[in-house]
């Protein structure tokens, strides 16, 4: 098996949509994403078999565990922010999956959608930048499979062991006071909102990040890309500030088209690179 640049572990995802079933979660999103910036992808995933993540990451290496059903979100946008149903989840994924030569990754993404990842990974990477977007932990579901916010109970111990994190002010019901207290606790944190750009925190302290404007089609895995994009500029620069302007100009690429069809092409990131030099 041949050595990787960005590990990313969280389910590949069957959305439910009007158009039918599409790919999606966390890890395919952030998978485009850093395929197009030239860098080696693998993916640790779960699914049915009826569900390939394959199709979905073209020119990534993929370990697929075998599950019997796949991940199955059904998203409902309203004024008032984004309803799930949760349909199925596949396997969780834990530390003796990974294969050994995957292990010295530049970044590792750790990107739960459905409380799937076993926190105990982050202390797996020795060396990686290993970035954290956290949302599939402050996840939970009823019965009927209604997804509802719970709090990450494991923040405060493994919070100070992650490298960057990033997650939105959705996931966190707008408490910027829950916001504030894990920024102390982590090095780097960032806070995406949407149209309003992020909120970046650095050893605690605040710095807006304005958003770059755009035609938005579809906000679906604008704030996995941002995540991606940060995460790989970031070991590229050291500079949280700069990353953070960065992915928010990927980010903001990324609404302008439906689906995985907003994922950037390298042709673009070349484009923007350009463009912040």
């Amino acid at each position: 098996m041949d050595l990787i640049d960005y590990l990313i572990i969280g389910h590949v995802c069957r959305d439910r949509t009007p158009f039918g079933p599409m790919f999606g979660g966390t890890a395919a999103y952030a998978g485009r994403t850093a395929l197009a910036h030239g860098w080696r992808v693998g993916v640790l995933t779960s699914t049915g078999p009826d569900w390939d993540p394959r199709l979905a990451l073209d020119g990534a290496m993929v370990m697929n565990l075998p599950a019997e059903q796949t991940t199955e979100f059904e998203n409902l946008y309203t004024p008032q922010g984004r309803q799930q149903r949760l349909h199925g989840v596949a396997e969780r994924l834990r530390p003796a999956a990974v294969p050994l030569e995957w292990r010295r990754p530049r970044v590792v993404h750790l990107a739960p959608v459905a409380g799937e990842v076993d926190p105990s990974l982050l202390f797996l990477f020795e060396g990686a930048l290993r970035g954290i977007t956290p949302q599939g932990w402050m996840r939970a579901w009823d019965p009927e499979g209604h997804v509802y916010p719970r709090p990450w109970a494991e923040a405060e111990q493994f919070l100070p062991h992650a490298d960057a994190v990033v997650f939105s002010e959705e996931d966190i019901q707008g408490d910027w006071g829950l916001a504030r207290r894990w920024a102390r606790r982590t090095s780097i944190l960032v806070v995406t909102q949407a149209a309003r750009g992020a909120t970046l925190f650095r050893d605690g302290i605040p710095h807006p990040i304005p958003a770059y404007p755009a035609e938005e089609v579809d906000p679906t895995g604008a704030g996995d890309v941002f995540a991606a994009a940060f995460f790989i500029r970031l070991w590229e620069t050291r500079d949280p500030l700069a990353a953070a302007h960065y992915a928010a100009r990927v980010a903001a690429l990324s609404v302008t088209r439906p689906g995985l069809e907003g994922t950037p092409r390298p042709a673009e990131i070349e484009a923007i690179r350009r463009e912040l030099r």
